[in-house]
Parts: structure tokens; sequence; C-alpha cells
């Protein structure tokens, strides 16, 4: 959250922007959800911020606001700041960790010095030792400071193995936090945020390799109508159910994400167009095959099919040419009566 708004809320201007909320959030028709309300305290925060122009957008398009679409807009707008904390709480364990690691090294330092001490102290002693006496109070007085090393490196070795198992809790934890904050709540697949940076990847990749890269965008047809129909708890089904067609086509290395709200992108790293369009062609078909059902109601819900489009990244073209090409594609392939595949190449090839 900007400072601003974060200065905002911590003042008495606080009310009057806590009521505005709500009344835009009334009038936009949105429920005042925990989640809805601390997006719309963004939004209205910082109303030229990025999640600000993407609630406009979506109250221009008419868009409906439902819980998938408040979900989205967390999952990439807001664990950035929660992620933030998330480092700089592990950053703090982390210090504390180190911190009492080197405070049990320079222990150890220490010791091991004052133990050579005594070993050269004694080996000059024995030497001018004359009766059996003296030599058994310098053995005695060695076989406690080896004790006592002993003890201090004991310490060390467990401070040491306490501390590793500490660094990978830490490790494993904020690898989970990445995860979350790279996944889409609703279906679990690549959010918006992480498929951008899996497509400059894939993009830099196959401009460093010379393999071929391909992006492809699918879509969910007559979504909208779908939704005022059934209502945006079916809606979410529907996401889901398409979600995991999509998931168990995307095997590594392909990349299966989440881009907008009832519309997909999927990455093919190293594949032909023929690979492409097989694969998409068996996930439309699948989609298409079953008869789904209202979960609550069990109403027959009927089939839901899906339109796709792809391109093959040019030489030296950047993500976002390659992605206005696969959009063209995928809008062909609803012009042409939706439920296909489009090739932006066989666009090219028909102009």
């Amino acid at each position: 959250m900007p400072a601003s708004v974060e200065t905002t809320l911590r003042g008495p201007e606080a009310y009057s922007l806590s009521r505005q909320v709500i009344d835009e959030m009334e009038r936009a028709g949105v429920w005042p959800t925990p989640l809805n309300f601390e997006l719309w305290l963004h939004y209205l925060g910082d109303p030229e911020g990025a999640l600000g122009r993407e609630i406009r957008r979506i109250l221009a398009a008419a868009e409906p606001f439902t819980e998938a679409t408040a979900d989205m807009l967390a999952a990439e707008y807001l664990p950035r700041g929660r992620l933030t904390e998330e480092i700089r709480d592990a950053g703090r364990v982390l210090d504390r960790e180190l911190a009492s690691v080197s405070s049990a090294i320079a222990q150890a330092h220490r010791s091991q010095a004052a133990y050579g001490q005594t070993l050269d102290k004694a080996a000059d002693r024995i030497g001018a030792v004359e009766d059996g006496e003296a030599l058994q109070t310098i053995v005695t007085g060695l076989t406690a400071a080896t004790r006592r090393v002993q003890r201090e490196n004991e310490t060390l070795e467990k401070k040491l193995d306490v501390s590793t198992r500490e660094v990978a809790r830490l490790r494993e934890h904020l690898e989970q936090v990445r995860r979350d904050a790279m996944t889409d709540a609703l279906t679990n697949l690549a959010n918006r945020k992480a498929f951008d940076e899996h497509l400059a990847t894939a993009c830099e990749e196959a401009r460093t390799s010379g393999r071929p890269m391909i992006l492809a965008v699918l879509d969910i047809d007559y979504f909208k109508r779908f939704n005022d129909t059934w209502g945006h708890q079916t809606g979410d089904q529907v996401l889901r159910y398409v979600a995991s067609v999509m998931g168990r086509a995307a095997r590594t290395p392909r990349v299966a994400a989440r881009y907008g709200g009832e519309e997909f992108a999927m990455i093919f790293p190293n594949e032909t167009p023929e690979q492409v369009e097989t694969a998409l062609e068996a996930i439309r078909k699948e989609i298409a095959s079953r008869s789904l059902r209202r979960r609550s109601t069990n109403d027959e819900l009927g089939a839901v099919t899906i339109s796709a489009g792809f391109a093959v990244r040019r030489p030296d073209e950047s993500g976002a040419a390659l992605l206005e090409r696969a959009d063209a594609a995928l809008y062909a392939s609803k012009r042409a009566g939706r439920n296909r595949v489009t090739s932006a190449e066989s666009l090219d090839r028909a102009a």
C-alpha cells in the first residue's frame, strides 16, 4: 500500500476513506467482504496505481466482480506487501541465528586460543618438573582444559545443528510463500505475474538457443452468459474444471496460467506447431466432452467449450508482440464460430 494511503489509514481521514469505500462498493454492486474491502482501499487510496487501473477497467467493461475476480486481483496485486513482510520476518530470524552461531564460533576461538596457551605453559613446566606431585598437578590442569574445550566444541556443534535446521525451515517456508505469490488462488495454475515472468524467460531462452517457442491463449466460450444464468459460484466451478484439464496437459517444461478472468495461456518451449495444435485440440475436446452438473443442486449445465489461438515466436520477437499475435488467433477462433483452435501462421498465410 502506498505511503500516502498508509498515512491516511492512521489519521482522521481514515473514517472518510472507509465510508467512501463502502459507498463505492455498494454503487458497484460489490459485496463488502474483508478481501473486497482491502482491494477497494487500495483502489480508492491510490486510483492511479496498477490495482486501481485494473479495477477501473473491470468496472468500465461491466465485468462481474466475483469472488474469483477478487482472488485473482489479490493474488496479483496484494501478496507483494505480504511477501515482503514474510521475507523481513525470515531475515530477522536468520540474523538471530547467524548472530548466535557467530557468538559460539568466537567463543570457540577464544577457548582454542586459551587451550593453546595452556599447552605451551604446560610444556615449559614439564621440562622443569622434578617430582611426581608437580607433574600430577600439570596433568590435572591439562585434563580440565581439554574438557573445557570439548564442552565448547559440543556447544558449537549443537548451535550449528539447530541453526542449520532453522535455516532449512526458513528456506522451505520462503519457497512456499514464493509459490503462493505466483499461484492463482482459484485454479492453482500460475497467475498473471508468474505468466509474465515465464513468458519473458521462455522468449529469452528461445532467443539464445535458437529453439522454437509457441504461445497459446485459450478462452471459455460464452462465459459471461454462463455466469449470468447459473451464478458466479458455478462459474468458479467451471474455471476450476477448465484449469484442471489444462494443468494435466501442462507437463514440464510447458507452463499453464490463468491470464485473466476466463482467459488462460500456455507456453510451449521447444515444440513444433503440429505438436502444440495436437495438444490444444486434445484439451479442447476433453473440455467439450463432459456434460457438467451444478454442484449445489445437481442441475444439468451442459457442455463447456473453449476457443484457442497460438503463435510461433519469430526471431527477436518480444513477449508482448507474441501475445498480441496469439490473441489475434484466439479472436479468429471466436469469429469462426468458437470451440476451435487457430494458429497465427494460418492467418498470415490466408492474408
